[in-house]
């Protein structure tokens, strides 16, 4: 593999896996703050992002060893509201600055396998975006996020609200190979 795709697996490798945790911690802390279907949002949003983190390490191969790994993050607790625009910068960044750049890199190193799981994580990302985005608008209007079931793509990380019944329009898998994450009452 070439170095420079390498280095950009890696990198989004660290940012996925940060965002993982740090949407584990804002689901909780939205659920402290009484809004227990941002709370799982977040938490079904935390497992798409392990989803994109483990489809890069996968790309990786035998790039076997120590890494210094740079990666974009935010870090804090405020309240539920910045936390979620917190969340949606960073999504908005991974969309329109971080993929298409990593993308066009491996694209002129013909990294096919690198592609694909940066076209899988910047497709699902926008959906990410926009969830937060509802989420966000709820809260600020002194309201939970009003879906309370959430569907994540165990092979690319689309997520979705609402009924299940269509293949992944990023990856193409059927219906059973989406994970369901319900807010708990």
């Amino acid at each position: 593999m070439n170095e420079m795709t390498a280095t950009n697996l890696k990198s989004a490798f660290g940012g996925e896996s940060m965002a993982h945790m740090r949407y584990l911690q804002w689901g909780a802390f939205a659920v402290k703050e009484g809004f227990p279907n941002v709370g799982n949002l977040f938490n079904a949003v935390a497992y798409a992002e392990q989803v994109h983190a483990a489809n890069h390490f996968r790309e990786l191969k035998n790039a076997v060893g120590d890494a210094s790994v740079t990666a974009g993050a935010g870090f804090g607790l405020t309240t539920t509201s910045e936390n979620l625009q917190g969340a949606i910068d960073g999504e908005n960044f991974e969309v329109e600055q971080m993929y298409p750049a990593f993308i066009a890199v491996a694209e002129l190193q013909n990294e096919k396998g690198s592609i694909r799981s940066f076209q899988f994580a910047v497709e699902a990302e926008k959906t990410h975006a926009v969830l937060f985005s509802k989420a966000k608008e709820a809260v600020d209007a002194n309201s939970d996020f009003a879906e309370d079931t959430v569907h994540v793509c165990n092979v690319c990380g689309y997520s979705l609200t609402g009924a299940l019944e269509d293949n992944c329009p990023v990856c193409k898998v059927k219906p059973d190979m989406f994970t369901t994450f319900v807010t708990v009452k």
